[in-house]
């Protein structure tokens, strides 16, 4: 009987050592069917190739499992060419999967009815689509759904009460659609909502009050808070006579005399009104002939060119240099230029940009020569003091900094002069004209923008030792060839209140917030936000962001959050092949540089190094990765430019 026991205590221990090794050759069947059935089914781009005799966890693009790889938890095929109606019985039958995501393709057609299979589904992004149909009331019974997207649509018809069944909703997204009706009251714990864009009418239940006004709008026939109060409806009355019919109704009864006398008393008056005009106009050229104010820097040229070649607006930057001042621009050691502040004055010009600092101008001068002037405003420093700093700030000499060429003080003005970047700004080429024409900015730009930037701000830092105080996209200046220069450095002692709320909105390090003071790590920080711009191409002070109450990392973290790190990127990426892994080492580079903690953050030129090792692989003709130490490789250790890496994808997204 002992020796039975034996054989079976043996065989159970058998049984216990090899399910752990059962578990991790496991293999999801039943979902790798399904999904191969949506692919068979869904025209599509042709870099989701998922080869049937390879494991679906470990290599089908995409695709994510549980870490015991027996079922399929995440599919993220955002911007992926897929092309018509979304094939009833195949995502459904993923019953655990938790993340869904099928963004910024070209589906059309209902939402299928099965997708109420789906029950563990959290997160369902549909958005930039050509869905039709009424709301999909089958995904009203997926209660474990915390993010639902549906933006960007075509879909009609009410929007269902029974969306207070999704009692773990937290965002809701149905903006850019055709939905109509009233809307209902839903009671949801919501942090984000936008129904904006649609054909909605009636009041606004209390229950979304709270909700700014761009969560609403686009909708002309609904009211109340937050848009304007809803009025009853009363019939209109009887029209009132227009005043030239109750005119010629009056004239009847006035008698030749009452319109003669009304007729000379108008004709005096209009004697009277001319003959104050001209004496005003010729008491101000007396004024203008006393005073003599030198031509000046237009801000905008309106109304075309003026005496001495300068537009119409002739006191925007100069208003009141006195003569003796005239020539006192103060060149920088090493110079390019030769010109006078009576050159600069007399240049045309049009605004680059409005800042906290100042306005921008671009100055032609009649040499043809082109700079950009600086008007600087709320400028504390003693006269002493303010040229002692653009000295250092002068000083500064590197490629991918935008060095300071002159600079003026006088008791009204403080100009600064810089080289014209004809190229822009890294913020008019991420953000503007993202139209259907646009031309996208690929991988490999993106990733010299950022190592460019990083090398001009680690050059203040360590050669300079130089605080930026003002990182942002727009002071982020471009050569033709996309080389990235930093600009408006080094200003910030200058000014009497050195980090005033309105600057660096959405790069702000949390601590600067608290003690007022600017620092290198600070300025790790700030950088750490734009690198993040150029991954997700939003900008930190967007209005999505800002309606929502967070700033551009904490957003990012909340995504990541999610279990897949690709909603992050920016879509425009998405087109590009053999990038996913750069871009994923370059989020976790910005990443540790906006930790909370200073101490926590890297030092800059510690970033350089780290973008640079991104940047040291290169794609061969095969597709695959090669290191930098490769001997076909430069010695000065550049990536040649690799156009399989950067030629953009067939699909149409």
């Amino acid at each position: 009987m002992a020796f039975h026991l034996e054989i079976i205590m043996l065989i159970l221990i058998f049984i216990a050592l090899a399910q752990p090794s059962e578990r991790v050759n496991a293999e999801p069947t039943q979902d790798k069917q399904a999904l191969l059935a949506f692919l068979s089914q869904t025209p599509h781009a042709n870099r989701v190739q998922w080869n049937t005799s390879s494991s679906a966890c470990d290599s089908w693009f995409g695709v994510q499992c549980d870490s015991n790889r027996s079922f399929v938890t995440s599919l993220h095929l955002p911007a992926a060419g897929l092309v018509g109606p979304i094939p009833p019985n195949t995502i459904s039958r993923l019953t655990r999967l938790r993340v869904l995501s099928l963004r910024s393709n070209a589906l059309v057609g209902p939402i299928p009815f099965d997708f109420a299979n789906l029950t563990s589904l959290r997160n369902l992004y549909l958005q930039n689509n050509h869905l039709s149909g009424e709301f999909p009331t089958t995904l009203t019974r997926l209660t474990r759904l915390t993010r639902l997207e549906l933006s960007s649509n075509n879909f009609t018809g009410p929007i269902p009460f029974s969306l207070n069944n999704l009692t773990r909703l937290t965002g809701l997204f149905l903006e850019n659609n055709s939905f109509s009706g009233s809307l209902p009251s839903i009671t949801l714990k919501l942090v984000n909502f936008n129904v904006s864009n649609n054909r909605l009418n009636g009041s606004i239940p209390k229950t979304l009050s709270n909700f700014p006004a761009t969560s609403f709008s686009g909708n002309n026939d609904l009211c109340g808070k937050p848009l304007q109060p809803c009025t009853p409806f009363f019939p209109a009355p009887a029209p009132a006579p227009s005043p030239v019919e109750q005119q010629q109704h009056n004239s009847k009864r006035l008698s030749i005399a009452a319109i003669v006398g009304i007729a000379v008393g108008s004709a005096l008056f209009i004697l009277l009104l001319l003959l104050i005009m001209f004496l005003c106009c010729r008491r101000r050229r007396r004024r203008r002939r006393a005073a003599k104010p030198p031509q000046a820097v237009a801000a905008v040229a309106r109304g075309g060119p003026t005496e001495g070649g300068t537009s119409s607006s002739k006191d925007d930057i100069t208003g009141s240099v006195e003569a003796a001042e005239r020539n006192k621009l103060v060149f920088m050691e090493g110079g390019v230029y030769g010109f006078g502040l009576e050159d600069l004055l007399r240049a045309s010009a049009e605004v680059l940009g409005k800042g906290s600092m100042g306005t921008s101008y671009k100055a032609i001068l009649e040499d043809g020569t082109t700079v950009v002037v600086k008007r600087l405003k709320d400028v504390a420093a003693a006269k002493r003091e303010f040229e002692a700093r653009m000295e250092v700030v002068g000083n500064v000499k590197h490629e991918n900094v935008v060095p300071l060429r002159a600079f003026y003080y006088s008791k009204d003005e403080k100009l600064l002069v810089y080289d014209y970047m004809a190229a822009g700004s890294l913020s008019a080429l991420l953000h503007g004209s993202r139209g259907s024409g646009r031309t996208p900015l690929d991988w490999d730009t993106r990733m010299k923008i950022a190592l460019g930037a990083a090398r001009g701000l680690a050059c203040l830092h360590v050669s300079g030792k130089l605080v930026h105080g003002n990182i942002k996209s727009s002071n982020i200046l471009l050569h033709p060839t996309h080389e990235a220069c930093v600009s408006d450095f080094g200003l910030n002692p200058i000014f009497a209140n050195p980090v005033p709320s309105n600057r660096v909105a959405g790069y702000r390090a949390p601590e600067v917030q608290e003690t007022k003071k600017i620092t290198f790590k600070s300025d790790v920080y700030s950088f750490g936000v734009l690198m993040l711009e150029l991954l997700t191409g939003k900008a930190p002070n967007q209005a999505s962001l800002s309606e929502e109450g967070i700033d551009l990392p904490r957003w990012v973290q909340s995504v990541v959050r999610e279990e897949w790190t690709a909603e992050v990127f920016d879509a425009e990426l998405m087109r590009y092949h053999n990038i996913e892994e750069e871009m994923v080492q370059l989020l976790q580079i910005a990443m540790t540089c906006v930790s909370l903690v200073p101490d926590q953050r890297p030092n800059m030129d510690e970033v350089v190094h780290m973008i640079q090792d991104i940047s040291r692989s290169e794609t061969t003709d095969d597709g695959l990765r090669q290191s930098s130490d490769d001997p076909s490789k430069g010695s000065d250790g550049h990536t040649p430019p690799q156009d399989a890496r950067t030629t953009p994808r067939s699909d149409t997204s």
